[in-house]
């Protein structure tokens, strides 16, 4: 296991020797790290490597077939982990909005408070007029989606996301469907939740983002973390070949 030494103390997430298989392919193999709390954690690597699947591990969407996962000491790997209450704490947004279509802006947002967590409206709605407002979209709370532009409907997601007060975000290349314009303003609400506080797991190919945001940075390949290490140390110095390859194809 590689580790970093860290200021805080509170440990919010473990994963020990996570490994994932599919069809008898280890996608992940022994994948070990600890998150702290109020840290931003960004996940790089060559497609493949298994980084998206690592965080669909982690929001139970994918089944692991050893190692653990644990939330504040809480396993996440037993088949009684009631993955409805635990996604509540572990937010997920994905390069595909899935808002849906025959829903407003406010009605995709308040769907999750209401109908899971079963909060009151006038109470998650005023949390989710804050969040819109937070991110420039509070006029668009009684639009459609496909009134949208893709940066809108990534920040609405972000935002949907957040209206369920978790204690730690999971963001899968949110990015990447969107065209390049429209990367800054979904970036640029990302790092004001790095500035707040918010715990996060990001994987990204957005490598100026990533120096900018990341509290660490995991690098990837082949299913296995190869190198742990500060923004500026990684970009500047990697201490493996495998990164120094991989940083040279972005010319870093």
């Amino acid at each position: 296991m590689i580790t970093i030494s860290l200021t805080s103390n509170e440990i919010l997430l473990e994963i020990e020797e996570l490994r994932k298989e599919y069809d008898g392919t280890t996608v992940l193999d022994g994948i070990s790290l600890t998150v702290h709390k109020g840290e931003v954690v960004v996940i790089l690597g060559p497609s493949g490597c298994g980084k998206s699947t690592l965080l669909r591990c982690l929001n139970g969407l994918e089944p692991v077939q050893g190692g653990d996962i644990r939330l504040r000491e809480n396993s996440l790997t037993g088949s009684t982990v009631n993955w409805q209450q635990t996604r509540q704490q572990i937010g997920m947004v994905f390069q595909n909005y899935d808002l849906f279509p025959h829903m407003t802006v406010i009605e995709n947002i308040l769907l999750g408070p209401t109908k899971v967590q079963q909060r009151s409206k006038a109470e998650a709605l005023e949390q989710a007029l804050q969040l819109l407002d937070r991110v420039g979209l509070l006029e668009k709370k009684d639009a459609y989606p496909r009134q949208l532009s893709g940066g809108q409907k990534q920040r609405i997601a972000i935002v949907r996301a957040l209206c369920m007060n978790p204690e730690i975000m999971l963001f899968d290349e949110v990015t990447a469907a969107l065209d390049p314009e429209m990367v800054r303003e979904v970036l640029e609400v990302i790092l004001g939740l790095a500035k707040q506080g918010m715990t996060m797991l990001i994987v990204t190919h957005e490598m100026g983002f990533a120096k900018a945001v990341a509290d660490r940075i995991v690098f990837i390949d082949q299913g296995k973390i190869c190198e742990i290490a500060e923004p500026e140390q990684f970009f500047s110095q990697p201490q493996t070949e495998r990164a120094q390859q991989f940083l040279n194809i972005f010319q870093y």
